[in-house]
This record gives structure tokens, sequence and C-alpha cells, in this order.
């Protein structure tokens, strides 16, 4: 991700090796953003269970203080709800750090890097580091994902058409399952272009993304419908969804 807003710490962190420990946030989080509404032909019922969950880039550049993306408090809060039931239900968690280049506001080890979110220690959560938008290139996460018998996963965090959007593409092309909750990703406002059009207000540059992902995607309204199981080890060899599935 790269990005030139100014860095705004966010709560005190403390690194081990790759895994950050980190106070929780104590912000309030608005109520349920805009739904995606239904696609004609959406099968109906409950979302099926996902066996991860991928916390793409939530560090306190992008998600605190006054440089923070319009929805950070709504995302947030919806992270933190997906994460807990992760956890409880055995899934894999994977936070997504990205190493910026010197002089950006996720540049390693300064205030703007780490992650906001706690990170529990133990064999199904870590954090995995990238220097792009894809948290699969040149990262172990493909690896991770597999040996841990992932066939069905579900994204959360920011920026809706960079971070997210790379990953969630990638996890397709690999024969993932992809479930994107709407209201759990968010990016920034896109601002004017001479000669090119107006600004684009971030929920609607948000929508455009994930939309964008294409026919396989699972994008649900709200994050509460997304649930979760424990993946069996050796067991994931991915599956990707028919068509494109709106609920």
């Amino acid at each position: 991700m790269t990005a030139t807003e100014p860095a705004t710490a966010g709560t005190a962190q403390t690194e081990t090796g790759t895994e950050i420990e980190t106070a929780s946030d104590a912000g309030t989080a608005p109520g349920p953003g805009p739904g995606t509404g239904s696609a004609p032909g959406a099968p109906a019922g409950p979302v099926r269970p996902v066996e991860a969950l991928l916390l793409v880039d939530l560090q306190s550049a992008f998600v605190a203080g006054g440089e923070a993306v319009p929805d950070a408090a709504r995302v947030l809060d919806r992270s933190r709800a997906l994460l807990a039931r992760a956890r409880a239900a055995g899934a894999l968690v994977v936070h997504l750090q990205n190493d910026g280049a010197p002089g950006t506001v996720d540049e390693p080890h300064t205030p703007g890097w780490r992650l906001h979110l706690p990170v529990a220690s133990g064999p199904r959560e870590t954090v995995v580091r990238k220097t792009g938008d894809d948290g699969f290139d040149g990262t172990p996460l493909g690896a991770l994902l597999t040996d841990a018998g992932v066939e069905a996963l579900t994204l959360c965090g920011v920026l809706s058409e960079m971070c997210v959007s790379a990953t969630a593409r990638t996890a397709l092309a690999r024969d993932f399952r992809v479930v994107l909750p709407h209201d759990a990703h968010a990016t920034y406002d896109v601002p004017a272009a001479p000669g090119i059009g107006e600004s684009v207000p971030a929920a609607l540059a948000s929508r455009a993304a994930e939309w964008a992902l294409g026919d396989d995607v699972e994008i649900v309204a709200r994050a509460a419908e997304v649930t979760f199981t424990a993946a069996r080890p050796g067991c994931g060899t991915g599956s990707r969804a028919g068509s494109r599935t709106e609920r």
C-alpha cells in the first residue's frame, strides 16, 4: 500500500519477532453502513462458513487519528467482531502488515506502521508482513492457508481498491472461496482530477472496488453474516464460487 497521509500514532505496541501486541482501540463505531442489496438470482440462505480471516493493513496510519480513512471506526468495529468469532471457532487468523517505503506513513517501525488491533499468540494466529498490495506476493500467506487446510476465507481492512482488492484477486485465482463483507473494508475519498472528473466519495470507491472483483467473489452486506469454522490441516484444496453472489 502506498499512501501520502502523515502517520498518526494509534495505541502503544510492543514487537515480538513479527508478531505485534497492542492495546485495543477504544473508539465507538457508527451504525451499519449501506448494504449491497441482492443481485438478481442471488442464492438465499446463510453464508457458508469460512476457515480463515485475513485482516488487511489495519495499521495506525490508516485507521487512527485525523488521517484515518473516513469509515475507520466502522471497519475497526466490524473487524473486531470478525476476529472474536474467528478465534472462538478455531479458524486461522492472519494479520497482513504492509512495510512501506522509507518516508511513507507505514514505514516499518514507525507509529503509523503498527497494527491497531491486538495479535494473540498461538498456532492459529500470525502476522504476515508484505511490501506490496498483494498479500500473497513474496510472502508465506499461500503456504499458511494451504497447510492449515483452508478452502474459504474472508477479508476485512483497507484500502478497498488496493491491498484488499489485490489480495482477494489472488485468493480467487488460487481457487480459494472468498467472502467480502461490504461493511468491513474502506478507503479514502478519490480526489477530483481536472479534465477527468469530480471527486468520488470513499463509500462509492469501496463499492466499485468490490464489484470489480468479478463473478467469483461472495459479497455480503454485513460482517455479522460471516461465520467461521476450524480448518483441517492437509484438506485445503480450494473451491471457487460459481457465480457472483451478493446478499
